[in-house]
């Protein structure tokens, strides 16, 4: 499979379809996955989740029409989806910058947000190895940080340095390392951790659960930090896209032990 075929088909089939419903059940389809794992692939290629996406072609298309035909707002807020004009004019604004009632006046306000095109001749990689564990349920005791996509390569390493100085004669080096997402779809990280797989008593620390799971284990012959991040950029860019697992909504895991990592992500039974 070409994945990048799939997505230039599947932004066929928006485009296509922006005056429309468009339904997730096909582009999913489309693609060959279920509904969850379609869109998780499209963030992770696209860098924008599929709602944003069709959001943003929709209102790009939208101050077009406004500009060029003699046509009402509300007739543009139904064409594009909208259940009515007060909710298009305050999405609109907020694309634009400008209102629907001021396109003719300052067309120069509007923007465009350009359909997305894939180069098919791109040489996709190897598939990476991997291996599929079980464990028991463990229960951690960690500390956290908020983050999000943009700002996690480097949240996580300074989480790292700033508890492991803290910490580290008192308790000896962090046993894991974690990933929280916001929903199952894991398009947008919010929280990462550092753990110990032993009880600790400070009030700093809170205990954490994870339950009973099978797991896909990466192993990375190393614990540098632009190792780990580069297994963890080709598991999504890569295997995450073409792998016929059904991922749980479990964090996923880096597991520090014996000079290595082994980088674990939850699959479902």
């Amino acid at each position: 499979m070409n994945i990048y075929h799939t997505l230039n088909q599947t932004i066929e089939y928006i485009e296509e379809n922006l005056e429309n419903e468009i339904e997730y059940k096909k582009i999913a389809q489309i693609m060959g996955m279920n509904e969850n794992t379609a869109q998780s692939v499209f963030f992770v290629l696209c860098d924008i989740s599929l709602s944003e996406y069709i959001r943003k072609r929709r209102l790009s298309n939208a101050g077009s029409d406004l500009y060029n035909k003699d046509t009402t707002i509300m007739d543009i807020a139904v064409k594009y989806q909208y259940n009515n004009a007060t909710s298009f004019s305050r999405a609109f604004e907020k694309f634009h910058g400008i209102k629907p009632s001021q396109v003719k006046k300052k067309p120069d306000g509007l923007k465009i947000y350009s359909k997305i095109v894939f180069d098919e001749n791109v040489e996709e990689r190897k598939s990476i190895e991997y291996s599929i564990i079980e464990m028991d349920e463990k229960i951690l005791y960690g500390i956290c940080k908020k983050t999000n996509n943009e700002k996690i390569g480097k949240d996580a390493p300074e989480l790292w340095k700033t508890k492991e100085k803290k910490y580290l004669k008192k308790y000896g080096y962090f046993d894991y390392g974690m990933t929280v997402y916001e929903n199952g779809l894991r398009e947008r990280c919010c929280e990462y951790w550092v753990l110990y797989d032993k009880k600790i008593d400070e009030k700093e620390f809170k205990k954490v659960v994870i339950p009973k799971s099978k797991w896909i284990m990466f192993r990375i012959n190393s614990q540098e930090t632009s190792d780990i991040q580069e297994v963890a950029d080709r598991f999504y860019k890569e295997f995450f896209i073409s792998a016929k697992y059904k991922f749980s909504s479990i964090p996923e895991l880096e597991y520090y032990h014996d000079d290595v990592v082994d980088f674990l992500v939850p699959i479902e039974e």
